[in-house]
């Protein structure tokens, strides 16, 4: 299968979903670009917005080269000892909205989002495996989730018997507050990634501008020790993507690296060609030896903006079982 393991689904939860959208920073600020992204309106979001929202992405994925999309629900951040840090961030997500939007269509691949530190967190864990869930989504330095912390290998270990992936943003964030900054590199993965858990490491660890960290020597080298270790190339084309020619450059030159990167559009946060001859179509475009066509090869956008970055099947999604050893991830 073809599949963009990495979709965001927003909500307003005007009718009861239980999703919440309330931008903030650069996401308020960027709002236009990515309701332009997915062809919608501002005044869609007054509207039947959900409903509208998922029509549109469902009928960019069917004219896309694509069999299914991963839709991530988004969860709010949590301290330590457990308890909600309200108010916090630009949108939620819950999981039965993505379990529910899966089992309604198959083109959607849910991928749910659990603090590990919620009193009830296994207990979540365990429902969503049940409920069809092939992934688990987060962004540790907004969310507040150190997966080094030993109190979660537990819940880890839950995650790795089950063949659960762990989709996890790495590298810079300027869309949502930060808690934990420190958390923005990919070595916040080694207990995930010890214990047997498949990981994507999204953005690769890179920086949005400048003047961010940048992590993307660490990916690489986590890459060599940990065969379990992917990366997937969302944002790597994005409004910030001549900060990231060295990273680009990297991944093109390096063919065992490039087997390790994932197709990931971060729609609506869509990839935007950046000039002809920009690094995204010249160089990365011809990454697997495909030459980019004018058929769509994504949601959002057309082969020339994102070109068919991992054409092979690299990791096959199933929706795991409960029970012990189902894998829900192959490696080819």
């Amino acid at each position: 299968m073809r599949i963009d393991c990495h979709v965001h689904v927003i909500g307003t939860g005007k009718y009861g979903s239980g999703c919440w959208y309330h931008p903030r920073g650069l996401t308020r600020i960027g709002e236009p670009v990515l309701l332009r992204a997915m062809g919608l309106r501002a005044a869609d979001l007054r509207a039947d917005f959900e409903t509208i929202y998922v029509e549109a992405l469902l009928a960019q994925v069917r004219e896309a080269e694509l069999d299914a999309v991963v839709i991530l629900a988004q969860e709010e951040p949590y301290r330590d000892d457990g308890t909600l840090i309200a108010d916090t961030g630009s949108f939620y997500v819950p999981n039965d909205y993505v379990l529910g939007l899966a089992k309604k269509h198959p083109e959607f691949l849910p991928a749910v989002s659990i603090h590990p530190a919620r009193r009830d967190a296994l207990d979540e864990l365990e429902r969503c495996i049940e409920g069809g869930a092939v992934m688990l989504k987060c962004l540790p330095n907004c969310q507040n989730m150190d997966w080094n912390d030993r109190r979660y290998r537990p819940f880890l270990e839950r995650m790795a018997e089950s063949g659960l992936i762990l989709l996890a943003h790495t590298g810079s964030e300027r869309t949502m507050p930060l808690l934990r900054p420190d958390l923005a590199t990919p070595r916040m993965l080694t207990q995930a990634l010890e214990v047997g858990v498949t990981c994507i490491a999204a953005h690769c660890g890179t920086g949005m501008i400048a003047l961010d960290p940048d992590y993307f020597d660490d990916f690489v080298s986590m890459t060599k020790r940990y065969p379990n270790l992917y990366g997937d190339n969302s944002a790597l084309a994005g409004l910030s993507l001549r900060f990231r020619p060295r990273q680009i450059r990297r991944i093109r030159e390096d063919e065992e690296l490039a087997a390790r990167i994932l197709y990931g559009s971060d729609l609506p946060g869509a990839a935007k060609r950046i000039g002809d001859g920009g690094l995204w179509h010249d160089g990365v475009g011809r990454l697997s030896g495909v030459t980019p066509s004018r058929k769509p090869a994504g949601p959002g956008c057309d082969a020339e903006t994102r070109p068919r970055f991992s054409p092979r099947e690299r990791i096959t999604f199933s929706r795991p079982s409960a029970s012990a050893n189902s894998g829900g991830v192959t490696l080819v």
